[in-house]
């Protein structure tokens, strides 16, 4: 009976009509999915991801220029410059840089009997700036304190100072597991704690005690007066933010590493692959209209014979449903031809990528996204054969 309906209501179906359906749908769909995968193996490419370190954030300074330092000009923030700060629109939160107020020394046993030892310095940062696990960031007095550093330190020391004098070169795994021992001296007190380096980090060129010990030790080996910071971290709601060099510009602030290069860059991909995405969809909108319109000429053509079909006892959810499976296959195969697609795409950018170090990105929320955009419309489509079919009932 579904074979005979099928013959009965096929005579007037245009098969150039729902061939440019398929191919504005298949245009859109893969421009949708193929714009998300890409972006989505790109991003790492502009992004330096650490995992104690927030992503969204910025760390500036002061421009400090050759006669403001010989005048004695401060490079330090006060509360006004952090409160003007504080009220940009493109500002989450604010923390300040401490630092240490007292003399400290760094030793290190680097095998061989031999030992290392230097004048150090120490700067902690608010917690919730540093995501790393509260069992290794908290310290209490006479514990082992826990420290992040430049990965430049360690590059220094493998590179510069150990070639020559023919010490063992160290790797950051190594280094995590190598005690080190830390002299506090201040306020006529000295003494020595035991540290040990949680992490590396490669966008800050400093080193990061807790701000808990950071507070304890200054109190006991400091003056116990609070310096303005002279460098902030700062929340943004999106580092690329064109607004956030205008204002550094503007107020001579600098921005530490190469942080703001890559944001911009990453802002600006994040911009160009929203464009993309939207003619997309426009399109993909724009072939569902197409698709309704052909439809309801068809339908139109049939009028007769589907208002006699329900006059013989058919159902609209009967008559229509040929409609419907002729939808759902085109659709389906839309859908199958834009993932393939999209995976073509895929091949012939990713060596590229790799050979930037990036392996790229899951395949499934790009999949998943064509999926819901694909679902939508069919279900659109369906719908609006079913509410056609009823008018005529």
């Amino acid at each position: 009976m579904k074979k005979l309906m099928w013959k009965l209501l096929r005579k007037h179906v245009s098969v150039g009509q729902f061939v440019g359906f398929s191919l504005a749908n298949l245009i859109g769909l893969s421009i949708v999915i193929v714009a998300l995968q890409f972006y989505s193996d790109v991003r790492p490419v502009f992004e330096d991801e650490e995992g104690f370190l927030k992503k969204d954030y910025l760390v500036i300074t002061r421009k400090v220029s050759g006669a403001g330092a010989l005048l004695g000009g401060s490079a330090s923030f006060d509360e006004s410059a952090i409160s003007d700060l504080k009220s940009q629109s493109w500002v989450r939160s604010v923390g300040k840089f401490s630092t240490s107020s007292y003399a400290i020394y760094a030793s290190v046993n680097v095998g061989g009997g031999r030992a290392m030892r230097t004048q150090f310095f120490f700067e902690s940062l608010p917690s919730e700036y540093i995501d790393v696990s509260q069992d290794e960031w908290d310290y209490t007095p006479g514990g082992v304190i826990p420290v992040i550093m430049s990965k430049d330190y360690l590059s220094l020391y493998n590179f510069g100072y150990a070639t020559s004098v023919g010490m063992p070169q160290i790797s950051e795994g190594m280094a995590e597991m190598i005690p080190l021992l830390f002299t506090l001296t201040g306020n006529g007190r000295s003494d020595s704690f035991s540290g040990r380096i949680v992490g590396f980090s490669n966008r800050l060129n400093t080193v990061i005690v807790p701000e808990d010990f950071m507070r304890w030790s200054n109190e006991q080996y400091g003056d116990g007066t609070e310096a303005e910071p002279a460098r902030l971290i700062v929340e943004v709601n999106s580092p690329g933010d064109v607004r956030i060099d205008e204002y550094m510009k503007e107020h001579r602030y600098e921005v530490s590493g190469d942080k703001a290069n890559s944001s911009k860059a990453n802002y600006f991909l994040t911009i160009v692959v929203a464009i993309v995405i939207a003619v997309g969809v426009l399109i993909s909108a724009l072939s569902f209209f197409v698709l309704m319109l052909s439809i309801y000429l068809l339908l139109q053509k049939n009028v007769r014979k589907l208002k006699d079909l329900l006059l013989l006892g058919y159902s609209p959810a009967e008559v229509s449903a040929p409609y419907v499976r002729m939808v759902v296959v085109i659709n389906g195969l839309v859908l199958v031809l834009s993932v393939l697609l999209m995976l073509a795409a895929r091949m012939y950018y990713l060596p590229l990528l790799r050979a930037m170090g990036v392996d790229g990105a899951t395949l499934w929320p790009s999949i998943g996204i064509g999926v819901l955009l694909m679902l939508a419309i069919t279900i659109g489509n369906v719908l609006a054969i079913r509410r056609k079919v009823r008018s005529l009932w």
